[in-house]
């Protein structure tokens, strides 16, 4: 799989990225950098222990990250809980907070197949 079929398969804008970072070389650094990533652990955490302070921040990283990367599907599902958890628990938090921790599942098994098949 290359890095432009890695961003096919996750529905994320790959022309927009390299052309904010420039090299191919450098966004698969980013990209892989984010499989050491844990705000989506975070996350779950924080939305169980109902520390939805903690859980907005959580959000709020996994969509800067997203947007930065350039994973579309992602930062739009992760936005959304953002803005739900902006000021406490909305009643649309809960169920995106299980969208988010899908996509982001997604996220992370496509990256570790691009991954493997450029033998990083």
């Amino acid at each position: 799989m290359t890095l432009q079929e890695c961003y096919t398969e996750l529905g994320g804008n790959y022309n927009d990225v390299i052309s904010r970072l420039r090299s191919e070389r450098l966004v698969t650094k980013f990209v892989v950098k984010f499989l050491d990533d844990d705000s989506c652990a975070l996350l779950l955490q924080s939305m169980e222990a109902e520390n939805y302070g903690e859980a907005f921040r959580a959000a709020h990283t996994i969509k800067g990250v997203c947007q930065n990367l350039g994973f579309t599907k992602l930062y739009e599902i992760s936005n959304q809980l953002n803005e739900a958890l902006r000021n406490g628990l909305s009643p649309e938090a809960p169920a995106l907070a299980e969208d988010v921790k899908a996509e982001y599942q997604r996220t992370v098994t496509t990256i570790k197949a691009f991954k493997e098949s450029a033998g990083l």
